[in-house]
């Protein structure tokens, strides 16, 4: 697979507004992992344990955390 092809396979970055993620996927960065970078913010991360919530302070999306 090319590199256009990885990065197409990826859901777009900053493309909901509120995210529920799993303790399984931690530790959280916006954007994911599973997400497209090149039309992205710089990556950061997001501490969601003590509280269950996260935003990010680039592009205001909201993280949840499920369990």
């Amino acid at each position: 697979m090319s590199r256009t092809d990885t990065a197409t396979a990826r859901a777009p970055a900053n493309a909901e507004r509120r995210y529920e993620v799993q303790r399984s996927e931690l530790p959280l960065s916006c954007p994911t992992p599973a997400m497209a970078l090149w039309n992205s913010h710089p990556r950061v991360y997001l501490p969601i344990e003590a509280t269950g919530s996260a935003t990010c302070p680039y592009c205001g999306a909201v993280f949840v955390l499920k369990d």
